[in-house]
């Protein structure tokens, strides 16, 4: 299902926005005009994928410089070895909608949140 996340307007070209479900996604907008969506977690350390940098389809983590292809999710520097989920992102009548994945996110090591526990369950 599709879900209404924000204006198209609210992410200029080269620029990311993080929306704030769980797992928390990032919606990034290539300087082309494309637009990527994926979980915001790097799947190796817990860091923002928002707030790296992006290079043409590619999102580079700012915490240690993993980098994933935002078309596929797979890495393509580590240190990081697992993809982050990809999203399916279109935009209809001005609004960035997305339909998030029904595969379980790939979250770095340490403590998952509650529902991620109870989703594994």
């Amino acid at each position: 299902m599709m879900q209404p996340v924000c204006p198209l307007s609210a992410i200029p070209r080269g620029e990311s926005f993080r929306w704030a479900t769980d797992p928390p996604v990032a919606i990034f907008h290539t300087e082309d005009g494309q637009l990527f969506a994926v979980d915001d977690t790097c799947t190796h350390q817990d860091a923002s994928l928002a707030d790296g940098w992006l290079e043409g389809c590619e999102v580079e983590c700012p915490l240690h410089a993993s980098r994933f292809d935002l078309r596929t999710g797979q890495v393509d520097a580590p240190p990081a070895k697992k993809p982050v989920r990809t999203h399916r992102v279109e935009v209809t009548d001005g609004m960035v909608r997305v339909a998030l994945s029904d595969e379980a996110p790939n979250l770095p090591p340490g403590p998952a949140t509650l529902s991620h526990e109870a989703r594994r369950a």
